[in-house]
């Protein structure tokens, strides 16, 4: 499985059977999982949509947004519970307005599951830890 790291964003293959095993980046040799929501900007995102053979967890969020902040420690619980088998990040779509408009972002948060580089599930508002685990799991 190609996995990519959390720090240096290079890709990693890693035997599916030892996923659960961890394991640390063969370029910067830092832990490949971190049990914590990655924050990325729009160089990072494709890499990580793209090249990783794990489903990834997008939450579009901003700073101002009340609902938003209210999630995220949610979002921390549900990043060290669905790890390793889910990668989950953050873009702050204030910073990253290129990627909320390539995403049609209307409304924040909004959630997004990617697989193989490709959109499989959206979900708008916020959710408490067990709801949103719940709904990754079934995305």
């Amino acid at each position: 499985m190609h996995i990519v790291c959390p720090h240096c964003h290079g890709v990693n293959r890693v035997p599916a059977e030892r996923l659960t095993d961890g394991g640390d980046c063969g370029r910067c040799k830092q832990p490949l999982f971190v049990g914590e929501p990655l924050t990325l900007t729009e160089s990072q995102f494709d890499t990580h949509i793209q090249r990783s053979d794990i489903p990834v967890v997008v939450d579009f969020w901003a700073p101002w947004c009340g609902p938003c902040r209210m999630m995220a420690p949610s979002f921390a619980q549900a990043a060290r519970e669905l790890e390793p088998h889910y990668r989950l990040v953050k873009v702050d779509t204030e910073q990253e307005q290129h990627l909320a408009a390539r995403f049609g972002i209307r409304s924040i948060p909004t959630l997004g599951v990617f697989r193989s580089g490709r959109e499989v599930a959206r979900q708008a508002g916020a959710m408490d830890a067990a709801r949103l685990i719940q709904w990754i799991r079934q995305a």
